[in-house]
């Protein structure tokens, strides 16, 4: 049997600051945790100066940073004391949740709120976040929640870096607080002066520099088991990558217009940027809106994606002009 050809992507554009540092002698460690209901990893190039017992350490604390700030399921973090906030309260955010904000809002706009960081209510009524439920939700428990929740509602002051409850609204931000976590821990091993590295968060990945022996960090998109299509392989050359789908944890999906789980018939949807937290909000967005609304948003708004569909005629994979370039 003649074996599938990998298709390749490659970055149009390749930093030389890649090169910096570059050491084709580093050891090459690997360090892992959990945080978010999933599990870390790092693999990277030791320069001779690092810290190397401290790394982990270093790395599970800024995760539980996080964590305590930007948690659905943590009742005590930052997003849970605003969920239960007073109507009126201003809440100033750290920095950390302020910027997951802005890059939520934008993209929210961007998409027309296919991406909305504002349907936490929804969330919880179907049993998709920390809320036990019995059953699915009736359709005025929907109407309900789906009156209180909508990134529309938020109020806020981006210089003071303020949030407002308008009073009732829950914010759920699993669909992009993964992704900044990568690109947070990215940062910190920069400035612990690793500058070679390949972050994962439960299947959000960054790659940073190159390996030791001068490639790439390759990964493979992700493609639903039982399905025979040609592989990508994406070298993560100062790239990230971020998939959404509902093929591991079945319907899961939210579609804010509705207020109910999606019905796109998005399997998996795939998006490569720089920043983790972009691809996993668009990864999040084109998801909800499918493979003909989303894939000519992603076309219009250059984003990089491949997307697998069922529609009446079966399995279909579109790729946009932006990654369709790189490969």
């Amino acid at each position: 049997m003649t074996a599938t050809p990998t298709r390749i992507a490659v970055p149009t554009q390749l930093s030389p600051g890649a090169w910096i540092g570059h050491d084709p002698r580093a050891p090459v460690l690997d360090y892992a945790g959990v945080t978010m209901g999933t599990r870390w990893r790092v693999r990277l190039a030791a320069p001779p100066t690092l810290d190397r017992d401290g790394v982990l350490p270093a790395i599970q604390h800024r995760l539980d940073r996080l964590v305590d700030q930007m948690s659905h399921w943590e009742p005590d973090s930052v997003l849970g004391r605003y969920n239960r906030a007073d109507a009126g309260t201003w809440l100033t955010l750290p920095p950390d949740f302020a910027r997951v904000i802005e890059a939520s809002l934008d993209i929210a706009e961007m998409s027309d709120g296919a991406f909305d960081p504002a349907i936490g209510r929804l969330v919880n009524l179907w049993g998709f976040g920390p809320v036990a439920v019995d059953g699915p939700p009736s359709d005025d428990q929907v109407a309900q929640a789906h009156a209180t929740s909508g990134w529309r509602q938020l109020n806020y002051d981006r210089q003071a870096q303020q949030l407002r409850q308008p009073g009732g609204l829950q914010l759920d931000l699993s669909g992009i607080a993964k992704g900044y976590a990568v690109d947070a821990v990215a940062a910190l091993l920069a400035s612990l002066g690793v500058r070679h590295a390949l972050v994962e968060i439960g299947g959000e990945l960054v790659g940073r520099g190159l390996k030791p022996d001068g490639d790439p960090w390759w990964v493979d998109l992700e493609t639903p088991p039982g399905l025979s299509l040609q592989p990508v392989r994406v070298a993560l050359h100062d790239l990230a990558v971020a998939t959404s789908g509902d093929y591991v944890r079945g319907a899961h999906t939210i579609d804010p217009a509705t207020g109910r789980p999606s019905e796109s018939g998005v399997i998996s949807v795939s998006v490569l940027h720089p920043s983790a937290m972009i691809a996993d909000a668009w990864a999040s967005a084109l998801a909800v809106l499918g493979p003909r609304a989303g894939m000519a948003l992603a076309a219009r708004e250059t984003v990089a994606a491949r997307m697998i569909a069922r529609d009446a005629d079966g399995l279909c994979e579109t790729i946009t002009p932006a990654l369709a370039a790189m490969m």
